[in-house]
């Protein structure tokens, strides 16, 4: 729940024998710490989850998997509430094995630079976790077998927002503009705190409008710019994107997911976005990444600026709430391949910045680089940049724009398909349900069942609609409730899908969901 307004708040940690990337509605055991929090999570807990809460805390709660313990009064004794947290964590850590020293290393790097005494405070607070651990654990109310994976010791543990930003500062990023908006604001506050290092200025803009103007004033003097916000925040941007659409300036657009519209639910999911991004005002190409896994968002956005600079054009990086905050182990980051291209030429004395050439891309000069004058304006232009009303050169402007998308159709990255080849149904899905519906695919077990997985939502991939004649049924997953990349599949191809599953609540689909509801259309004959 939004920590503005308070309210109860809760995480899920998975620890699995194999690579998980996805959320389950399983509770095996809770913590609960607030008061609050058996109710907040009463529809996920069931007769085999094993509760451990304070004494306070649980009561007026009888279950034979009730384990009481004095969190409250254990943190009041080392120097107040606040370390029950760290009471808890020790306690979950021991149940699960995991080194003492290893989480005395992870309290030190959190917590070091609050001063000695704090630290102190919440060391000792870890062992006293520890201690009650090891005692529920010698009471046999709870016992797990883990085996350590050595191999996994030395991989990156990292989220959606911070995968996104190393791709950003890959691909070049030099500025970004915004204003503060949840989910999005994680991404600014990350770009913030590597901007020394990368050499990246970060305004934080009085509002929207601001930021993609200062974004696009950026590109315009040749540094790679972008800006980050959700869904009634890009509302106010839209009149800026038309202005980098008519006159050909590059941006990359961070578009963070959450239910709206306006307010709506700040610090929950949806993918209700893609149309907002798709049908702003004006013919002109655009192009929409939606990334579902970790080494997908970090490539995806270093493409964005090669792919805006070398079409002029905007970029989206469609992402969400639960994609943002997901964190995830991940053995590395191929970086092999991370070229930044660079597509800004001299000018000469005869410069046209909106020459007609035969791809519709026009040579982009900057100001003060060669002997050229680099004229831009928002209004319909002829070659030099001057403002017309000449209808046959509108046309040919237009026309122009449309060009692009020629060669954007050889840069368009193809739908991605897990699972067998010959398959007879297949299910889509983009963006964040990726690890939902790949974990769901695998506890069907099934040779005939395939899922296609689209991290390049627009334009479409050719190939994308010989996969689905291919299929003799189909079903989507969407995060929102007009299916609308289900719509914009029957646009694009043609192609109606049988199946479309829908969810608005402002919660990510579950693995249990996906799977119990694949189960229930394969038998039904969908």
């Amino acid at each position: 729940m939004s920590r503005v307004r308070g309210g109860e708040n809760s995480t899920e940690i998975r620890v699995s024998s194999k690579r998980i990337c996805a959320y389950v509605n399983r509770i095996d055991i809770l913590i609960a710490i607030s008061k609050g929090a058996i109710n907040h999570l009463k529809e996920r807990i069931s007769e085999n989850t094993i509760i451990i809460g304070d004494e306070e805390t649980l009561k007026n709660v009888e279950n034979v998997n009730v384990i009481k313990i004095p969190f409250l009064k254990t943190a009041k004794d080392i120097g107040g509430p606040i370390y029950a947290n760290v009471i808890a964590a020790g306690t979950i850590s021991r149940i699960l094995n995991i080194d003492k020293e290893i989480f005395n290393q992870c309290i030190t790097s959190m917590f070091e630079r609050k001063g000695e005494k704090i630290l102190n405070g919440d060391l000792k607070a870890g062992d006293e976790g520890y201690k009650i651990g090891e005692n529920i654990l010698k009471s046999d109310k709870i016992r797990i077998e883990i085996d350590k994976d050595s191999k996994i010791k030395d991989e990156l543990l990292l989220d959606g927002t911070e995968v996104a930003g190393m791709g950003c500062i890959a691909g070049g990023l030099r500025f970004m503009a915004s204003y503060p908006m949840t989910p999005a604001s994680a991404l600014q506050e990350f770009i913030v705190e590597y901007s020394e290092d990368f050499n990246i200025i970060f305004e934080q803009a009085e509002d929207e409008i601001s930021a993609i103007n200062m974004g696009l004033g950026a590109f315009y003097a040749g540094a790679r710019a972008m800006v980050a916000t959700s869904g009634s925040g890009f509302a106010l941007m839209e009149e800026g994107v038309g202005l980098a659409k008519i006159n050909e300036t590059p941006i990359v657009i961070y578009l963070g997911q959450r239910p709206g519209p306006a307010v709506g639910q700040p610090t929950r999911t949806s993918q209700e976005d893609l149309n907002l991004a798709l049908y702003g005002y004006g013919e002109t190409p655009k192009i929409i990444y939606a990334p579902g896994k970790l080494e997908d968002a970090f490539h995806l956005s270093q493409k964005a600026f090669n792919i805006a600079d070398k079409y002029q054009i905007p970029v989206f990086i469609l992402t969400d709430q639960y994609f943002a905050d997901i964190f995830y182990n991940i053995p590395s980051i191929n970086l092999e391949n991370i070229k930044n291209e660079n597509h800004i030429i001299k000018t000469n004395e005869d410069y046209k910045r909106y020459e007609l050439t035969l791809d519709g891309i026009s040579p982009r000069g900057i100001p003060g680089f060669g002997d050229g004058v680099v004229v831009s304006d928002s209004h319909e232009h002829d070659e030099d940049g001057h403002v017309t009303e000449d209808h046959n050169l509108r046309s040919k402007m237009v026309e122009k724009r449309l060009k692009k998308l020629e060669g954007i159709k050889n840069d368009t990255i193809a739908p991605e398909l897990i699972g067998p080849y010959n398959y007879t149904t297949l299910i889509i899905g983009w963006g964040s349900t990726y690890g939902i519906i790949k974990e769901a695919l695998s506890n069907l077990n099934r040779d005939d069942v395939a899922f296609l997985y689209f991290k390049q939502v627009y334009p479409l991939h050719e190939s994308t609609i010989e996969y689905l004649n291919k299929a003799d049924k189909t079903v989507i997953f969407e995060n929102n409730a007009e299916s609308q990349f289900a719509n914009l599949i029957k646009l694009q191809t043609d192609f109606k899908i049988d199946k479309n599953i829908l969810k608005y609540d402002g919660w990510p689909f579950s693995v249990e969901e996906v799977t119990d509801c694949l189960k229930n259309l394969l038998d039904g004959g969908l």
